[in-house]
């Protein structure tokens, strides 16, 4: 992912729509690139602060963008393990066949 598309998928990411691939992508180039990181900074402040002001409600916009920060990696981080689990459970279910047609034919 390259600096244009990061600032393109921001405000899927403040709205939580981006999928995993997506959220993956995003992620890395924001770890990789500090100018790209202050930019989603700058869009969450304005974004989530305007919205908080119209509602009147308290607020803590640094600390809400930590933890949805690390809830996406959270989401990468599982969905990663799922994949390699299932991939797992598909070499062991062809082993378990190779030796049953084996056994079979035998």
């Amino acid at each position: 992912m390259n600096c244009k598309e990061f600032e393109k998928n921001i405000p899927d990411f403040i709205a939580g729509k981006l999928d995993f691939q997506t959220l993956q992508e995003f992620g890395e180039h924001m770890r990789k690139c500090p100018g790209c990181k202050e930019e989603l900074v700058i869009q969450f402040l304005v974004t989530e602060g305007m919205q908080r002001l119209e509602d009147g409600d308290a607020f803590d916009l640094q600390r809400e963008l930590e933890l949805r920060l690390a809830e996406a990696k959270r989401k990468v981080r599982f969905h990663m393990a799922f994949l390699k689990t299932g991939a797992v459970l598909e070499v062991l279910t062809v082993i378990f066949l190779m030796g049953f047609l084996g056994w079979i034919i035998s």
